[in-house]
C-alpha cells in the first residue's frame, strides 16, 4: 500500500504563499493609503479576500506582482465607494498634521548644523512641492524614485503599457520640477520685498 503523500493544510498553504510577500504588500498599501491604519486595513482586506481562492493563488507564477495588483484593484474599489468629495491620500506626505514629512524621517549626512538646515529647508519644499502633485503622481514619483520600482513592474500592477508609465514620468518629474522651483524662489525674480 502507497502513502499518501503529506498535504498541508489550507492555512498553511496558504501562509507559506502570502508570508513572503507581506511587508512588500504592506509597503505598497501604505504609499497608496498614506496611514499606517488605512495600509493594514487595505493588506488585511486583500488576505482574507484573497483566503478562498487558495487554488487560484497557487496557481500563479509570479505571486508578487500578482499580489500588487490584487491590492491596487483593493484600493481603487474603496475609493470609489468613499463619499463624493472626500479627499484620499495616497501618500505618507499628506498627513502633515499627524505626522512628521517623509523625507524628515531620513538620516542626515549633514556634517554641520548649517548645512543641515539647509537640508532640512530642503526637505519641506520637497514635501511640500509632492503634496501639490495629484496622488496618482505622487504614488508613481514615490514607487518610483524612492522605492527604486522598475517600470515594468508600475506598468504591470497599474496595468498600461511601460510607455505610459514612462511619460507619466516624464510630465510628473517635470510638474515636480515647477512646484519645487516655486518653493524654492517663493519671491517672483527672485528678489525679497524689503519692509
Amino acid at each position: 500500500m502507497a502513502l499518501l503523500p503529506f498535504r498541508q493544510s489550507k492555512s498553511k498553504r496558504f501562509e507559506r504563499l502570502v508570508q513572503p510577500h507581506l511587508k512588500a504588500m504592506y509597503a505598497f498599501a501604505y504609499r497608496l493609503t498614506g496611514r499606517q491604519h488605512d495600509a493594514e486595513d487595505l493588506v488585511q482586506d486583500v488576505v482574507v479576500k484573497l483566503y478562498s481562492k487558495l487554488d487560484e493563488l497557487e496557481a500563479v507564477d509570479q505571486l508578487r506582482p500578482w499580489l500588487n495588483r490584487v491590492l491596487y484593484r483593493q484600493f481603487v474599489d474603496s475609493i470609489r465607494k468613499r463619499p463624493a468629495g472626500r479627499e484620499v491620500n495616497t501618500s505618507a506626505m499628506d498627513d502633515t498634521e499627524s505626522a512628521t514629512p517623509y523625507l524628515d524621517t531620513l538620516p542626515s549626512d549633514a556634517a554641520d548644523p548649517i548645512t543641515g538646515m539647509a537640508q532640512a529647508s530642503n526637505n519641506v519644499a520637497l514635501t511640500r512641492a509632492l503634496n501639490q502633485l495629484t496622488p496618482d503622481q505622487r504614488t508613481l514619483i514615490l514607487l518610483h524614485d524612492v522605492d527604486d520600482w522598475r517600470q515594468d513592474d508600475i506598468a504591470e500592477v497599474l496595468e498600461v503599457a511601460v510607455g505610459t508609465i514612462k511619460s507619466r514620468l516624464h510630465r510628473t518629474r517635470a510638474t515636480l520640477r515647477k512646484f519645487l522651483q516655486a518653493e524654492l524662489e517663493p519671491f517672483e525674480g527672485g528678489q525679497r520685498e524689503l519692509q
